[in-house]
């Protein structure tokens, strides 16, 4: 028989109920289980972050890297032509200007300035093709490229008031205040000279354009051209050779007819000639300044790339941009399998990259942004990325 309970001892309290004994490792279990589902959830986000930024740590080192050694390695187009022009316009500008010495004509005089502003226009063009081959800054992280724009488009300028003003301002002066031209045979001889050296340049400039034009017409290529040296070289080429042809008839004319009128007008028709040629310079150089997409081969072929393989269903946005004439920047967005693991995903980028740079070389810096396809979405032809997944080269 047990006895009362001592002061020491606490009483005991109500039996457990078996029942509620069962229910709680039940709600512990389904507790954890909602614990760990939201667990892996956040986890899944959480290394899904993880593995895009490091897929884009490894994407930016990877282009870094294609950009340093493509920019080390690369022969920018149009070097031979615009060496070939610096040459012969040097060469030219001195025996013009010996002729003026000479004949007095003012077509010879607008002709010499045409030839020195040519040499000046040809010593820019060097001059940012260099300065575009600075490595990257925190302030420019994507290089110096566009600087053979802005000195092509400087080129214009030169032309423009140099070359053309002076021509006008010459034959204006002239036919206001004649003066007799001496010597012709001097002029014409001159004028032959400098034909055969503008020829060289030219021949020059029509041989390197060719290895890139890729069967485009002339006026085609000069348009769509990314190198701003070999349209200029070409502009310059073809507007002093008609340049040369007018000074020879102002020349002629007035040696014929006794009036320097003739000669005058020769100067006024080279300052227009040179006014227009520089007025489409600058128009192309403009654009290319403000920023071109890549041609229509080219952002096919991006498309290609990036679609060749499993782990991309299609591109939905695209964008391209010429940071230079050798430097592209590829931004797209592209659509991946729904419920695909990080780690699958950032592979998958990774390889689309290596894919475009294979098809693309000059696609230097490449952006990627994986997302789910909806039609809905992509519907949108008003958009310029969407139209530009579209696009098909021009024939």
């Amino acid at each position: 028989m047990a006895g009362p309970a001592s002061s020491g001892q606490q009483p005991a309290g109500p039996a457990p109920d078996p029942a509620g004994s069962a229910t709680e490792p039940a709600a512990t279990a389904a507790g954890a289980e909602s614990a760990a589902a939201a667990g892996a959830d956040e986890a899944v986000v959480a290394g899904a972050d993880e593995a895009v930024v490091a897929g884009a740590d490894e994407a930016v080192a990877e282009s870094v890297a294609a950009q340093d050694a493509d920019g080390a390695g690369a022969k920018p187009a149009g070097l031979r032509a615009v060496f070939a022009a610096l040459a012969a316009n040097l060469g030219i500008a001195v025996t013009k200007f010996i002729a003026f010495a000479i004949t007095g004509s003012a077509s010879m005089l607008a002709e010499s300035v045409h030839s020195v502003a040519d040499s000046g226009n040809q010593v820019l063009l060097l001059l940012g093709r260099n300065r575009a081959s600075r490595a990257r800054t925190e302030e420019h992280p994507f290089g110096y490229g566009r600087e053979r724009y802005f000195y092509a488009f400087v080129v214009a300028v030169v032309l423009f008031t140099v070359g053309a003003l002076f021509s006008i301002y010459e034959g204006i002066h002239k036919i206001t205040h004649p003066a007799p031209v001496r010597d012709p045979a001097v002029a014409f001889v001159v004028l032959g000279i400098a034909v055969v050296l503008e020829s060289f340049s030219l021949r020059t400039a029509v041989r390197e354009s060719s290895e890139q034009r890729e069967g485009h017409g002339w006026l085609a290529f000069i348009r769509r051209a990314k190198a701003p040296e070999l349209p200029a070289i070409l502009l310059e080429d073809m507007a002093a050779l008609a340049g040369l042809f007018l000074a020879a008839v102002g020349v002629t004319l007035t040696v014929v007819t006794g009036s320097e009128f003739w000669d005058g007008l020769g100067s006024l028709a080279i300052g227009a000639l040179l006014g227009c040629v520089a007025v489409i310079l600058a128009v192309e150089m403009k654009s290319l300044l403000i920023g071109e997409s890549a041609s229509a081969d080219v952002e096919r072929a991006i498309v290609t790339a990036l679609e060749d393989g499993t782990e991309v269903e299609r591109v939905i946005h695209l964008r391209t941009l010429h940071m230079g004439p050798e430097s592209l920047l590829v931004a797209a967005k592209i659509a991946v399998r729904p419920c695909e693991r990080a780690e699958t995903v950032a592979a998958g980028i990774d390889a689309a990259e290596r894919r475009v740079r294979a098809a693309v070389p000059i696609a230097r810096m490449i952006y990627l942004e994986p997302d789910l396809y909806y039609a809905a979405r992509a519907a949108d032809t008003t958009d310029p990325a969407i139209r530009a997944v579209r696009r098909r080269p021009r024939r």
